[in-house]
């Protein structure tokens, strides 16, 4: 009888063998990985919200799960009249500073997108560059010139200094979108008949939405979470912004550190920004990653 010949083990035949098991350990750290990565990001958000249903001597343990928890933080906070008031007045003026960022950002940004300008380049660097200047080296100046002017204590002299940094954003934003844009479909909307603003209106703004959409929430971020201009510029309760307000709440007593208080107004604060988060996200990152490719 003839033996049964044996199949050749090769060393490629081994590599085979373990590529499945390397694969699925490889798997299993990435997402071990992305779950801590999860964790440390919203750990600071979940442990905010805890304090926020901590109230009395609750509010001075480290406990995971609050041991009683309740909703009077949230109830006292919109008892507070200044708090609401601080509500509006962050809605009027970051609603206002993004719309009027994105109405003279656009067509700043499509100027530079489209003209011949001399020197853009550098006339870019300049634009970005002002939204890395600290504003606490303009806080003292503005001060005193919208004390002499009698913009102190008022939406409008907040919403100036907000488009200082937020305006420059945009254009930068809008200008690597617009260039993404064909020059084609502008020329074709030209030969039937449209205006140089009807085919920017009706033919570049819809294509543009995207970049619009994060342009318009980075702005808007921006200025709802701004604290050096609206405790500066403001010095009534009727004015002052959310951050502002919060600033100044005060306990029950003389030494009493609100806690649980600011931490409520503070997840009352940031449900808004990642409420729009989610809804705009895909355009968002369209918008992001817009100028990344060419073509």
């Amino acid at each position: 009888m003839s033996a049964t010949a044996l199949p050749e083990v090769t060393s490629s035949t081994v590599r085979r063998a373990r590529l499945p098991r390397l694969r699925f350990s490889s798997s299993w750290l990435l997402w071990l990985a992305v779950v801590l990565i999860m964790v440390f990001c919203l750990f600071p958000f979940y442990w905010l919200i805890n304090t926020s249903l901590k109230t009395g001597s609750d509010l001075s343990g480290a406990n995971l799960v609050p041991p009683h928890p309740n909703l009077d933080n949230y109830s006292s906070i919109f008892r507070n009249d200044d708090f609401v008031k601080a509500l509006r007045s962050s809605a009027i003026i970051s609603l206002t500073t993004t719309v009027i960022a994105l109405t003279f950002g656009s067509f700043a940004a499509y100027a530079l997108a489209r003209l011949r300008i001399p020197m853009k380049f550098l006339l870019l660097a300049v634009i970005l560059s002002i939204t890395t200047f600290p504003p606490i080296a303009i806080a003292a100046p503005i001060f005193k010139l919208w004390t002499d002017l009698g913009l102190y204590n008022s939406y409008l002299g907040l919403i100036l200094p907000d488009l200082t940094f937020t305006l420059p954003l945009t254009i930068y934003i809008l200008t690597s979108f617009f260039r993404q844009i064909p020059r084609e479909l502008e020329e074709a909307a030209l030969v039937d008949g449209a205006t140089y603003f009807q085919s920017f209106r009706k033919v570049v703004l819809p294509l543009a939405a995207p970049g619009l959409v994060t342009a318009g929430l980075l702005a808007f971020i921006f200025v709802w979470n701004e604290f050096l201009f609206a405790i500066t510029l403001t010095s009534s309760a009727s004015r002052r912004p959310v951050p502002a307000a919060i600033a100044f709440f005060t306990g029950s007593s003389q030494f009493e550190i609100p806690l649980g208080t600011i931490s409520a107004a503070s997840v009352v604060v940031t449900v808004p920004l990642i409420v729009l988060v989610l809804i705009f996200q895909k355009r968002i990152v369209a918008g992001l990653t817009a100028g990344a490719v060419k073509g």
